[in-house]
């Protein structure tokens, strides 16, 4: 299957890697990422205000390729994939910025959130399958102690995302399983880890990333895996544990990750 690919600026420059194992390994197993042509920055924050619509609009133009090619779009950066999935449900639910969005691009068909946005995850678990996944799996990861950490933008709001139960969320623990590897669970998985304050509140965001990995630890995590750019900057701050994109554990299971550095 086909799916239009929106990358995002960070995975041009500092997250790299991210991108680089995902597209190897979407290869291995059987699906093309087709990356849209003339893509630009989604602004990486979701606008709250009703009447921002300006910075919304690369989003929907993002989202206008990928319907014109009949395609979901998939995305790998949890900001990303945050600010593509609630633009879209603005153009699905809110008529005042629907209409202005349009009003901007001058579609000659008028966007109404028709495209299905995904996450790679998602394509991993509902299209791909981890039981298929788990069967192409060349080089389990076999007593690799792993714990998920997924942030805050990939779940929540939990309704809009609809990526898994924001409170108990099990999708990368299940990745983890399909490629071989022990999830260790821990409650602040799904914390914050400073994000966005990271620039201003630099100690404040150290603390918050410490605490997620002092518990991580505590629980017996040997490393974690994450799909954030930011929140791979953020942890890798503390040093307590290694952490890794999930596409690069991917891509070693699948046999894939030297040919994807190559």
């Amino acid at each position: 299957m086909n799916y239009s690919y929106y990358p995002g600026c960070t995975l041009r420059t500092k997250a790299k890697a991210l991108d680089v194992y995902a597209r190897r390994s979407a290869e291995a197993l059987g699906f093309t990422l087709e990356e849209i042509e003339d893509w630009q920055c989604c602004g990486g924050v979701y606008p709250m205000g009703s009447d921002e619509i300006a910075t919304k609009l690369s989003s929907v133009r993002a989202l206008c390729a990928a319907r014109e090619k009949g395609q979901p779009v998939v995305t790998l950066c949890s900001a990303c994939h945050h600010v593509l999935k609630r633009v879209n449900d603005d153009m699905k639910n809110v008529p005042k910025i629907r209409d202005a969005a349009n009003a901007y691009m001058g579609e000659e068909v008028p966007y109404t959130g028709e495209t299905e946005v995904l996450h790679f995850l998602e394509v991993l678990r509902d299209k791909v399958g981890f039981d298929t996944l788990a069967g192409k799996v060349k080089n389990p990861l076999t007593g690799r102690k792993i714990g998920a950490y997924y942030g805050c933008l990939l779940l929540r709001p939990g309704q809009v995302m609809g990526f898994d139960d924001p409170e108990n969320p099990k999708i990368i623990e299940d990745f983890i399983r399909a490629i071989g590897a022990e999830p260790v669970t821990y409650g602040m998985r799904n914390e914050c880890c400073g994000g966005y304050i990271s620039l201003r509140e630099g100690e404040t965001a150290k603390k918050m990333s410490d605490s997620i990995m002092e518990n991580a630890a505590d629980q017996g995590a040997e490393m974690l895996v994450t799909a954030c750019p930011l929140c791979m900057y953020n942890l890798n701050k503390s040093e307590k544990l290694p952490v890794y994109y999930f596409t690069e554990l991917l891509a070693e299971a699948l046999g894939v990750k030297e040919a994807a550095e190559a």
